[in-house]
């Protein structure tokens, strides 16, 4: 049997720009993406913690180190600039391996910046 699991997590982030006029999608900075262990056009799930908002869309490339959350066409509709986010992915694996997962969890400090 299969199930599915919390792949990874990025804690806690603020959004930094909504953009309505796009395709769709998150923007995340790279170096975020890439310490949680996720990758552009990933399926992601986002949880707005302002306003209880949960919907899934998926991972576009932001620059590296700029600190960018920015969500994009009609999920630009799921948050304002400052809200505190939540962005998380997961995996589908047998329930003995699940059981021994660890998922990877980064906890981002002050402007969405990953710290020591």
């Amino acid at each position: 049997m299969y199930i599915e699991v919390l792949q990874s997590k990025i804690h806690n982030v603020r959004l930094t720009q909504t953009e309505l006029n796009y395709t769709g999608s998150i923007t995340i900075d790279m170096d975020l993406v890439d310490a949680a262990g996720m990758i552009p056009n990933q399926k992601v799930l986002i949880v707005n913690n302002n306003n209880g908002e949960r919907f899934e869309t998926y991972i576009i490339a932001g620059e590296r180190g700029s600190g960018i959350i920015g969500l994009n066409g009609a999920a630009a509709r799921k948050g304002q600039k400052g809200d505190e986010l939540i962005i998380m992915t997961f995996v589908s694996m047998e329930i003995e391996k699940a059981q021994l997962y660890q998922p990877k969890n980064i906890f981002p400090g002050q402007n969405n910046r990953l710290t020591v």
